[in-house]
């Protein structure tokens, strides 16, 4: 499975109706869209898929739809997190894992744990998974940051922690990670306008919310960068660095949902208490996207 984690992972979102009913024809053609765009694995149920606003059923019919329709081309990460580990562990043994190759799984947020925390909260998790785990680092979302040292010993510990989505931004802490990892121990960028560095730094690849609405011209710009090509690879990074910029303006998914509304993918309707981006800044979505394509 660590060799399956690397390149392009695309942080899929949620489509709605106006009445906030889940738009599964919308879904199939964003599945389409982004399989078709030639990216490595499908992330479902992560936050950028609004999982916190959907109950375990709608969840389940959404990744049993994205099985369907792409039919499993791709690796799937399916995402069980939360700051209760009994809860998150009781969910992992309440999961169906026939279509799921691996689980991604944020930091607990609002508790603020130690690292002894963040590590026996991990530890929880991956004695209870019968599939691989990605450790996802993002303090600016949860106000705990899990350290390279806990990272490391996490990695070094459980066979089944094979990766992490770092998205800390702190880059002597992904510096030490990269040096320090166990062999197969992938380190995945949660940060899109930083990927092509942090490839060059020596990451693995990401997990993209860019990609949702460029998948083709991103995964082009992830494997010119992993294969050191770096005049493609930059000429990519900064053609797409503003429209990256752009989609978080407004917080996401809004901001990747209005860029699929101007592609003709889906509608960008969200759930509270989450609302649509401002006009002016779909507007400044629009310029980047015609600016690409």
């Amino acid at each position: 499975m660590q060799n399956k984690l690397k390149g392009t992972g695309v942080a899929m979102v949620t489509p709605f109706k106006k009445d906030k009913s889940i738009d599964f024809d919308a879904l199939s053609k964003l599945i389409k869209h982004i399989v078709d765009g030639g990216v490595d694995f499908l992330v479902v149920m992560g936050t950028t898929g609004e999982n916190p606003t959907l109950t375990f059923k709608e969840q389940e019919d959404i990744l049993n739809h994205i099985v369907k329709v792409s039919e499993k081309k791709l690796p799937i990460v399916f995402g069980i997190a939360g700051n209760n580990t009994q809860a998150v562990v009781e969910r992992i043994k309440n999961t169906d894992f026939t279509n799921i190759d691996a689980i991604l799984s944020a930091t607990p947020y609002y508790n603020k744990p130690s690292q002894k925390g963040l590590y026996a909260h991990y530890k929880a998790i991956a004695e209870a998974s019968p599939v691989p785990v990605i450790l996802y680092n993002v303090p600016g979302r949860t106000s705990v940051n899990l350290s390279a040292e806990t990272c490391l010993q996490l990695a070094n510990d459980f066979k089944n922690i094979v990766a992490v989505k770092e998205a800390s931004a702190n880059i002597n802490q992904i510096m030490q990670i990269i040096k320090n990892k166990p062999e197969g121990f992938s380190v995945l960028s949660g940060d899109d306008a930083y990927t092509m560095p942090f490839i060059a730094m020596g990451m693995d690849g990401v997990i993209s919310v860019t990609a949702n609405a460029l998948p083709k011209k991103f995964s082009e710009m992830v494997n010119a960068s992993l294969k050191h090509d770096i005049k493609t690879a930059q000429k990519l990074h900064y053609e797409l660095l503003d429209f990256s910029n752009s989609i978080f303006l407004d917080g996401n998914p809004s901001g990747i949902k209005a860029a699929l509304e101007v592609i003709g993918i889906m509608e960008q309707y969200v759930r509270l208490p989450l609302e649509p981006v401002s006009e002016n800044v779909k507007l400044i979505i629009e310029k980047n996207i015609k600016e690409i394509l």
